[in-house]
């Protein structure tokens, strides 16, 4: 194989998979984010203290290194930046403009809404007053978030129309565009479907959906793993497929990862909460490869480079396994990690990120992430009960 020249946007210790797989392949490496710590920049043949959402200055770097690549590997915020080198330089990529819908919750809604999609009633703020006036309308509950932040940051669901203003100010914070989408809380059947996809030529050639689990204790909101194979009808997988597919063509989406989180009424019809441009963060592909074999992180970084991707086939799930995020329920110093015995044996890999004595806060984003874990059962049902409850099994003990 060529050497190649790749770019990576982001460097932190959940981007690290693909930079290795680089590294392995002989390609040329170089890294760029605002944080110089991250453990990517230690296996790069160059790095750079450069911002990933600041695009002219990451083509500047690209165009300087001539890079025959560019990877923005389980980023919102890096996707469009990706998006918008690749196309000024001529690389694999997808439409700027497209990868722009995908990554703002207001542009993507209103797009869906356009072209007859099912989704929730919505709109987007830069002002308190307007949005007042349209909770008005919509009623409670609804879910008030950022248009453009990632890891379920500066979500609130609301019950009542006094926690519009907190909420508001809250997401606000999160927000880049300083721009805020109150939305219809959807009342869905079953759990939250995530999970990642693939396109090749236009065509998405492979998909993996898990359930999405949330810890009740702590923030109802905010994801802490996912679990595979997802425990939803033929009907709504068919469903999500064609409705996938038919959304790819709309916005000429040709190469590249996916990442899902939907959710499906009691009829069973599928409705998109979000389709990012990019691989899901959660080791959500670390786990579709346990469950399915599939290497996602190859293919993300071969298709960038504009290698052979044909080969790549749906595999289903064979047999259960899940991603889990280890959290604090509140905030504290840590004083253990606890595990029972009955949970040691379901775990195939672990990082812990924190030790006893540090301080820690309550789990309201991925950004409060002191762990991740990639486990296996023996049954659905074991899954389940474990991933639903895994506080017993489980947990951060604080102080």
């Amino acid at each position: 194989m060529t050497t190649k020249k790749i770019l990576f946007l982001g460097a932190s210790a959940q981007q690290m998979p693909p930079i290795k797989y680089a590294v392995q392949q002989g390609h040329y490496v170089i890294t760029c984010d605002y944080l110089p710590d991250n453990p990517g920049h230690k296996l790069a043949d160059e790095w750079y203290n450069v911002s990933t959402t600041d695009m002219d200055a990451v083509l500047a770097l690209a165009k300087r290194a001539k890079v025959d690549g560019v990877v923005a590997y389980a980023s919102d915020p890096a996707a469009p930046t990706q998006a918008y080198v690749a196309e000024k330089m001529g690389l694999v990529g997808n439409p700027y403009e497209s990868v722009n819908i995908l990554a703002r919750k207001d542009l993507f809604r209103e797009f869906l809404t356009k072209h007859d999609f099912l989704v929730p009633d919505s709109r987007s703020f830069y002002e308190l007053e307007p949005a007042k006036k349209w909770l008005s309308e919509l009623g409670v509950p609804a879910i008030v978030k950022p248009v453009d932040s990632s890891g379920s940051k500066g979500v609130t669901k609301i019950t009542e129309y006094a926690q519009l203003e907190s909420a508001f100010l809250y997401a606000m914070r999160f927000s880049r565009e300083k721009k805020v989408t109150v939305e219809e809380f959807f009342v869905r059947e079953g759990y939250q479907v995530a999970g990642d996809g693939f396109v090749v030529n236009g065509e998405l050639a492979f998909r993996c959906w898990a359930n999405e689990h949330f810890d009740k204790l702590c923030n109802p909101l905010v994801p802490i793993g996912e679990s595979f194979p997802a425990t939803i009808s033929k009907y709504t997988q068919e469903q999500a497929h064609r409705e996938t597919q038919r959304l790819l063509r709309l916005l000429h989406i040709e190469h590249g990862a996916l990442n899902f989180d939907y959710h499906y009424n009691k009829h069973g019809d599928f409705s998109f909460l979000e389709l990012g441009p990019r691989n899901g963060g959660n080791l959500i592909p670390e786990v579709i490869k346990y469950a399915t074999g599939v290497d996602l992180v190859k293919y993300t970084v071969d298709s960038a480079l504009g290698l052979d991707c044909s080969d790549l086939r749906q595999v289903d799930t064979d047999g259960f396994y899940s991603s889990y995020i280890l959290h604090a329920t509140e905030d504290g110093v840590v004083d253990d990690v606890w595990y029972s015995d009955e949970i040691k044996s379901n775990i195939l890999e672990e990082q812990i990120f924190v030790r006893r004595g540090d301080s820690v806060s309550k789990f309201n984003g991925s950004n409060n992430t002191l762990g991740a874990m990639i486990m296996k059962f023996e049954s659905e049902a074991e899954m389940l009960e474990k991933m639903d409850h895994m506080e017993r099994f489980l947990k951060v003990v604080v102080k």
